[in-house]
């Protein structure tokens, strides 16, 4: 399943009669920020780390991840310059609200890439608001440090010296199981600092990224997420951050249950690299893949139980200075076209690959330069072949 993002329903699907549009979430009127949600505990404790208390069933509940952890969610209130005159002639600033959440005490905060960035243009100004308990909020500068628009993960830094920071603690978002209880904290709708609960419904999603590129691994959950939720925190009942909220899946705009974050461990790549270098590089290998299913290779009388059929070659890139081959024939099988003919990807280092998000998940992990070792299935017949990663070109 893959999951398209956009700034508007631009885009959709038939899917039981109804017209599901996939969008980002961060889009609203800042005309309704000041609008302030009753907290159940109006102070804030001043000491973060992974929350102690348990529930009956063993993790936390959202009211307790709320008390310990809301102070390092916050509000993040983006500029993108002129937007144009009103009716009496005075320039307006394009505004659009995001959530985010402090990861260190430095003064690192991560939210999306589409909350300070649109279509390529990066906001000139980033206004940060903190929680300080009850209605009581803290409004500090931001500087943007980075943004990778190919994870949708973006880096804004804030004063230590100016504002109490509270760390979030973060997991690990590879062991999250479907089922588990998670919550949402953010700023859906301009409703500062609210909290919604629910499970992980799903695990593994592909989602789009604003520039078309595919994140893997993506969370699913039916904690309600809006727009103005994007950029916040998704937290397991173990009170550490294992996804951030990135887009919805709606029939009308709003929520309707399906919500999708991007998982922590990618966020996490992201802002190393652009605290080091002010800029994400991801390793490429140069080919346009499809995912092979079993049922779809024994159509087409494979030996293979599946895995990221190479339907193309970019010339001269990686896959094609190791001799991977593409496709050449054009099949449909039940309304779905494939570019049959070429290498099927089994086996990557010692990573099974089962499908094409498998392969971009795996490659995910590696850098521009390392070498790794290739296995495909051509003609019947399994091979091993060296590919060198180059670094993504910038217009892909």
């Amino acid at each position: 399943m893959k999951l398209k993002g956009f700034l508007a329903g631009l885009a959709g699907g038939a899917v039981a009669a109804a017209v599901v549009v996939l969008l980002l979430v961060f889009v609203f009127d800042l005309g309704e920020v000041n609008k302030t949600v009753v907290q159940a505990n109006p102070q804030t404790p001043t000491v973060y780390s992974t929350p102690s208390g348990t529930t009956s069933t063993g993790g936390l509940s959202p009211q307790e991840i709320y008390s310990t952890l809301s102070g390092g969610v916050v509000m993040v209130l983006s500029e993108f310059g002129s937007a144009g005159t009103d009716a009496f002639g005075q320039t307006q600033s394009a505004q659009a609200l995001g959530t985010g959440f402090v990861v260190d005490e430095q003064g690192y905060i991560l939210t999306n890439a589409h909350v300070v960035d649109e279509d390529g243009q990066r906001a000139s100004s980033v206004t940060v608001v903190f929680n300080k308990g009850g209605s009581e909020t803290q409004r500090v500068p931001g500087q943007l440090v980075g943004v990778d628009v190919g994870s949708d993960v973006a880096v804004i830094k804030v004063d230590p010296s100016k504002v109490e920071l509270k760390p979030l603690p973060t997991g690990d978002s590879d062991k999250v199981e479907v089922g588990e209880p998670v919550v949402a904290i953010g700023n859906p709708l301009g409703y500062d600092f609210s909290i919604t609960s629910g499970i992980v419904s799903a695990t593994g999603r592909s989602l789009e990224a604003p520039n078309g590129q595919t994140i893997p691994n993506g969370i699913q959950t039916d904690a309600a997420i809006n727009q103005g939720n994007s950029g916040g925190p998704l937290i397991s009942s173990s009170g550490k951050v294992i996804g951030i909220n990135e887009q919805i899946a709606s029939s009308g705009g709003g929520n309707d249950g399906l919500g999708f974050a991007v998982p922590i461990n990618t966020a996490m790549r992201s802002l190393e690299q652009i605290k080091a270098n002010g800029k994400v590089t991801y390793a490429w290998m140069g080919v346009g893949l499809q995912t092979l299913t079993s049922d779809v290779a024994g159509t087409f009388n494979m030996k293979t139980q599946g895995g990221a059929l190479v339907e193309q070659v970019s010339p001269d890139s990686p896959a094609a200075k190791a001799g991977i081959q593409g496709g050449d024939q054009t099949v449909d099988v039940q309304g779905q076209q494939f570019t049959i003919g070429g290498d099927v990807i089994v086996k990557a280092d010692d990573t099974t690959i089962k499908s094409a998000d498998d392969l971009i998940a795996f490659l995910g992990t590696k850098k521009p330069g390392d070498t790794i070792t290739v296995t495909v299935e051509r003609d019947g017949q399994t091979k091993e072949l060296q590919v060198t990663l180059a670094e993504r070109p910038s217009n892909l």
